[in-house]
């Protein structure tokens, strides 16, 4: 049932505005500033996200041991299908850099530092340093949007989704230190393990060496976060050049895109093999 999900979920994606109608995250976000406010919880972030993530994880599994055994699991597909929505990416990723790449096109580097700012929440010292962390931001988005997620849905199922997209959620609107980064040391355990399984993806479909070469030191490394992994293996892997402007700065984020597009493709016939071989 995971591999027909995850390919139901890409179409919904695609085709579909129920991703939107799914994603709302305000009665979650609300209850997570109210959290943080009270002067009995405000300082023990580990009861918070308990609260939080670990008890929406409990309720959801115990709903999905009630439904697995009913009519062969199919009242348990919907569920599925609807945690996976949910614990994917917010936003569209590719309409967000839209206005940056008309500005980047057009050599204004005025505008496309002003868009970036204003849509990505990015900001850099000169062009050169801008679009490389736009470069950055495409890469890290679309592993945490949807890599990640599939990953540990594929390997546990949707409990441990729903809580990787939680964990996310409480870190990056989080407004205590302590909670953001208790939910950051747990995100970055999640983080492990997929995103250097998409590092091995992209060396099979990009640039095999210089991947290589780029794992040997970074493997085995705990601190090194998974923005600054993904970025510096797929920088490498799509045999991105220097950062210019231009037409050929936008074409060095379609590059990237496609590389993406190719590890996707890689996951999915992996899946699609595991499930059929199992």
């Amino acid at each position: 049932m995971s591999f027909l999900v995850l390919l139901l979920a890409v179409w919904v994606e695609k085709f579909s505005a129920l991703r939107h109608r799914v994603q709302r995250d305000g009665a979650w976000l609300g209850e997570l500033a109210r959290l943080q406010a009270s002067p009995r919880l405000g300082n023990r972030p580990w009861l918070i996200l308990t609260f939080l993530v670990l008890l929406p994880a409990i309720l959801l599994g115990m709903l999905l041991w009630v439904l697995e055994p009913v009519a062969y699991g199919l009242l348990a597909l919907p569920v599925h299908l609807l945690v996976v929505i949910y614990s994917l990416g917010r936003g569209d990723l590719l309409g967000g850099l839209g206005p940056f790449r008309d500005a980047w096109r057009r050599e204004d580097l005025q505008a496309a530092a002003h868009v970036a700012q204003r849509d990505l929440g990015i900001c850099a010292d000169s062009g050169e340093q801008l679009l490389e962390r736009v470069q950055g931001h495409l890469l890290w988005q679309a592993y945490q949007s949807f890599f990640a997620v599939i990953f540990w849905y594929f390997l546990l199922g949707p409990v441990a989704a729903l809580s990787y997209r939680l964990l996310a959620l409480a870190a990056e609107h989080g407004t205590t230190p302590a909670l953001v980064e208790r939910a950051g040391q747990l995100r970055h355990a999640f983080d492990w393990l997929p995103v250097r399984l998409l590092a091995a993806s992209f060396a099979l479909v990009g640039n095999f060496v210089a991947v290589s070469r780029v794992m040997l030191h970074e493997l085995l490394n705990w601190n090194i976060s998974a923005a600054q992994l993904v970025e510096k293996v797929g920088l490498v892997a799509g045999e991105i050049p220097a950062p210019v402007a231009g037409a050929d700065g936008v074409n060095s984020l379609d590059q990237l895109w496609e590389l993406l597009l190719r590890a996707a493709l890689l996951w999915y016939a992996g899946f699609a093999l595991w499930t059929v071989l199992g």
